[in-house]
């Protein structure tokens, strides 16, 4: 059986990146991150590797087939990166503060469908796409610590 270290390092012409604002608590940043980047794996298939499978041949959903980068930045850094994600047309999925206070899917789509884009709340935004431009959109923002 090949374990895989004997192949080339794969690299991806793609990027998924999650930008998260950098005054949110621990439990937040991490409901946030698995909210919006499970949006990504619904409209864009091709984020999606193969099912995985132990050696007792245990069956487990796929994952993404490429990392997942976190990002952080201030409530400026995320409005900003918001407006180029949106002018490159990139696909996109947003979290914003109002979710915190709903209880299910229905509520959440109503409470960012209230709000016009350039006035949305901004507390977490995901993007896929070419990694140019990602690192585009993201400018300004810096690794997640």
């Amino acid at each position: 059986m090949t374990s895989g270290n004997d192949l080339p390092p794969v690299r991806f012409d793609t990027k998924i990146a999650v930008l998260l604002r950098e005054d949110l608590e621990p439990w937040q940043r991490l409901n946030v991150t698995a909210f919006l980047v499970s949006g990504l794996g619904t409209t864009v298939p091709e984020v999606i590797g193969e099912p995985y499978e132990d050696a007792d041949g245990v069956p487990y959903l796929p994952m993404f087939r490429q990392p997942v980068l976190v990002l952080e930045g201030t409530k400026e850094t995320l409005t900003a990166a918001h407006a180029r994600v949106l002018s490159r047309a990139l696909p996109r999925a947003v979290f914003t503060s109002d979710l915190f206070t709903t209880g299910n899917d229905r509520d959440n789509r109503a409470a960012v469908r209230a709000v016009p884009k350039d006035q949305l709340d901004l507390v977490g935004l995901a993007v896929y796409g070419p990694r140019n431009a990602v690192d585009k959109a993201l400018k300004g923002a810096r690794m997640h610590r």
